[in-house]
């Protein structure tokens, strides 16, 4: 099916009125986290059991739905992770959460046939229940734009981002607007990269555009290789059109006729949902030649990468999809002059090219308006580690670490209290309670020596080990070096073998300014952005914690009791019965004793691993 424009209007206008005229949907957050929780099975539960009860199900938008039929439709990930697998429920905006295969036939009876709220699988906090979802706490603060349409639309359907106005950025940009209004409008905007460096994307696309030749290519970096981070995941896999769309509006801009997505295998799903998108939109004549009736061609493949960490960085990207190992180059030449096959390249993340089509709809000082000057727009977070809601969040830019961790994150766990958060992955910094005020933008971050990076956001509670935290991120970094300069692969090595001294009983007091005199070295002399930023979780938890180091030094103790090699385990003895049964379970035998008789540890041959503490029916067994 060739579409030009006109047709593309009809489609959507038609396609728009199916979606308001579908009264009851269920939407089943399809999103990889949910799917692993058995979203799927209530899926397909749902669908028998409406069948069941003659309930016109209706699986897929139809240009002409039935007044009572009800929709059911595979969302992307609604973003409260810690609450699913999640189901909502329009027209009434009902969210549930923890959904189970035994719940269908409820919520099947009570809100599709007469219209209650199953309240048990509502949010409740504090005694309140919150039936809808937008008055949920964790999202009612949010502003939700490149995370719009994930959790709201089916992510499989090219008919329902249509009826959301899918594609109709592509269309103004493509029949109202030339390659400079594209650029100027982007410029204006100031939408700086999503994927950490915080570059701004106008100024990226109009250097490829002023390069002289007729090859250049349009890369997606999905290769989102931060722990505990999944945003760019998240898009792919709930608005994949989204992301196709960005790729389209910057070809235009930079006169390229081929583009790629990179994603890491790892990522399953986002790689099925991508392929799916294409194939639709090829399908629709919306990819491929003549688009539109127009002589704009383009085509997207999807490049499927080993998971290196390091392929994050821009050259090492590039290299890996032309099937070389992936590893950093000298730079200039840049890769908006010699990227992909050595050709003028726009390498943006998912998150930026998610947001391109809002801009050139909305306009640019639409966009500005939200956010700080030098960082507008919203920036999406994964919201991780000792905080009662974790998930997928998306906040204006500005916004404070207070008002996520406290607001939106629902505080620290367990009523503890606040220690650190770990923002940027491995290339980012720990800020602190004196930085719960700080505002979220690339330069306040740049300020106190931390960086959005991607989007990771680890939140740890007074119980954490600061050095322990430096040197899980170090061990990180050190097996994702790809080795190629010295710096990196020589200095990180050192920096962890440091660290693990220090958390074994080893270290010595010189080696705080030995870890930050070699964290001095490796950021100035490292070849690339992994090398240069590598070191920054040890410099940051060294300025904020250092008492923490030198307690681990000079006393040999960890304050948290985290670190296993400062662990001193040992037997009560007033409290010991002699049952025996710690000797017993002791991996090692590093226990010994006779029966009613207290027991003894061995100190040398005892390797902490706590399984006699665990065993020990009177708690005679502790650890200092």
């Amino acid at each position: 099916m060739l579409l030009n424009r006109d047709d593309l209007i009809n489609i959507r206008d038609e396609y728009t009125d199916s979606f308001q005229k579908e009264k009851k949907k269920i939407l089943i957050c399809a999103g990889t986290g949910c799917i692993a929780g058995g979203a799927l099975e209530i899926y397909d539960e749902l669908i028998r059991l409406m069948k069941d009860k003659k309930i016109d199900c209706e699986v897929g938008l139809q240009k002409e739905p039935h007044d009572e039929s009800v929709g059911i439709k595979k969302s992307g990930c609604h973003g409260f992770c810690e609450m699913g697998p999640l189901v909502k429920i329009e027209p009434w905006g009902y969210l549930y959460i923890k959904v189970k295969r035994e719940d269908c036939e409820e919520i099947l009876e009570k809100t599709i046939l007469h219209d209650e709220c199953v309240e048990r699988l509502a949010y409740t906090k504090n005694g309140k229940i919150y039936k809808k979802q937008e008055e949920i706490p964790f999202y009612k603060s949010q502003t939700r734009l490149a995370l719009e349409h994930c959790g709201h639309i089916d992510a499989t359907s090219i008919e329902e981002y249509f009826a959301v106005g899918g594609y109709s950025a592509l269309e103004k940009a493509l029949f109202d607007m030339d390659a400079g209004n594209i650029i100027e409008e982007i410029e204006e905007s100031n939408l700086r990269g999503r994927g950490g460096g915080g570059f701004p994307t106008g100024r990226k696309w109009s250097q490829v555009k002023n390069q002289k030749t007729d090859i250049k290519y349009i890369v997606c970096n999905g290769d989102e290789g931060d722990p505990g981070a999944f945003m760019d995941r998240s898009v792919m896999e709930g608005d994949p059109h989204r992301v196709l769309e960005g790729m389209m509006i910057a070809a235009i801009a930079c006169g390229a006729t081929e583009g790629y997505i990179y994603v890491r295998a790892e990522y399953p799903l986002a790689v099925s949902r991508l392929k799916n998108a294409i194939s639709q939109a090829t399908s629709y004549g919306i990819l491929g030649e003549n688009i539109l009736g127009t002589n704009f061609n383009f085509n997207i493949k999807i490049n499927k990468g080993a998971g290196a960490f390091v392929c994050g960085e821009g050259s090492a990207l590039t290299a890996s999809i032309e099937g070389k190992r992936g590893m950093p180059r000298v730079k200039p030449p840049r890769t908006v002059e010699q990227g992909l096959f050595a050709k003028p390249t726009v390498l943006n993340n998912v998150e930026t090219f998610a947001n391109v089509p809002l801009i050139i709809i909305n306009g640019a000082l639409w966009y500005k308006s939200i956010g700080p000057e030098n960082s507008p727009g919203t920036k999406a977070f994964a919201l991780t580690g000792n905080i009662e809601n974790t998930g997928l969040i998306e906040v204006p830019m500005g916004s404070t670490l207070r008002e996520i961790i406290f607001g939106i994150g629902g505080g620290i766990k367990g009523g503890k209290k606040f220690k650190a958060v770990q923002i940027g992955g491995p290339s980012g910094g720990c800020l602190i309670t004196s930085d719960l005020d700080l505002r979220l933008d690339f330069d306040s971050l740049k300020k106190v020596g931390a960086m959005i990076g991607s989007g990771g956001l680890v939140v740890m509670d007074e119980d954490t080990c600061m050095v322990e935290v430096a040197k899980f991120f170090m061990t990180f970094t050190q097996n994702e070096s790809c080795g190629k300069c010295v710096p990196c692969r020589e200095g990180t090595k050192r920096m962890l073998e440091i660290l693990k001294n220090i958390t074994s009983g080893e270290g010595k007091i010189s080696d705080i300014d030995m870890l930050m005199e070699l964290a001095d070295t490796i950021s100035h002399t490292a070849l690339c952005g992994l090398g240069k930023t590598a070191a920054l979780p040890v410099v940051s938890t060294i300025k904020n914690f250092r008492d923490e180091y030198e307690i681990h030094i000079n006393q040999k103790k960890c304050p948290s009791k985290t670190c296993s090699g400062l662990k001193t385990i040992f037997i009560d003895k007033d409290l010991c019965k002699g049952c025996s049964k710690c000797s017993r379970i002791c991996p090692v035998n590093a226990i010994s004793g006779k029966i009613k008789l207290p027991y003894t540890i061995d100190k040398e041959k005892c390797i902490k691993c706590g399984a006699c503490i665990e065993a020990c029916a009177f708690k005679a067994i502790k650890e200092d």
